[in-house]
């Protein structure tokens, strides 16, 4: 009897649900005009429900105040993490489907490395070839530092995490995980967002540092691990 007085309301919330992602297909802009209110209309009611769980699951509020993403190379993983009340709790891990250049930091324009560091996210473009994106504000002033000791001019920039499954130096998630970290960037706020990247995962043991890798990559490593330990690492 039960099942038979929920059917209904599963249909009719299923009709609702189609009809609000069928209005927001109709009325979504074409690649190149699109703003992130727009994809937030545009994906916000079906990808939106999915996040929450991943936050009601673990105990944690959404829209958090404060998240960050851990990506481990080697792992071919990234991590999502939310502050609540002072403590850091554990989300959710995502795939990185994936990543070019090997172990250690981006060093210059153009050699395919994705960087090794601790970011922030600048900006979310909603217009990106690899469906969505979110920029990360590399080189920052560390990798600025050691670039100018060191005579490098340049360093290289537009790093992203983003959808698909080809990467130049970036972090290519699939569409599926990016249109969840994108929406919950927004809701988060950019200035509210630490994105962490390492060569593995710190649990594993201490980062060292290949004997052919810049001086300044221990202290990197050293930063590394220094704010993974708030993860349990």
């Amino acid at each position: 009897m039960f099942k038979k007085a929920l059917l209904p309301l599963l249909v009719m919330f299923t009709a609702v649900t189609d009809a609000q992602a069928a209005s927001s297909y109709a009325t979504y802009p074409p690649a190149g005009s699109r703003t992130v209110d727009d994809v937030m209309k545009r994906y916000s009611p079906f990808v939106e429900p999915r996040i929450k769980r991943y936050f009601e699951s673990v105990g944690l509020t959404y829209p958090p105040k404060n998240i960050a993403l851990f990506a481990m190379k080697e792992e071919m993983s990234l991590e999502l993490w939310a502050e609540e009340k002072g403590k850091w709790s554990y989300v959710k891990r995502y795939d990185i489907e994936k990543i070019s250049g090997k172990k250690g930091p981006k060093l210059r324009e153009g050699d395919k490395q994705v960087p090794e560091g601790i970011y922030r996210v600048s900006l979310l473009n909603p217009n990106s070839r690899f469906h969505l994106s979110m920029k990360l504000d590399y080189p920052n002033a560390f990798d600025r530092k050691y670039a100018r000791l060191e005579g490098r001019t340049s360093p290289g920039s537009n790093i992203f995490i983003h959808g698909k499954q080809a990467s130049t130096g970036c972090l290519a998630m699939g569409d599926y995980s990016i249109e969840e970290l994108f929406l919950l960037a927004e809701r988060t706020g950019l200035d509210n967002i630490e994105v962490v990247i390492s060569p593995r995962d710190p649990k594993k043991g201490k980062l060292i540092a290949a004997l052919n890798q810049p001086f300044w990559t221990q202290i990197l490593y050293r930063n590394i691990e220094q704010e993974a330990r708030k993860f349990g690492r």
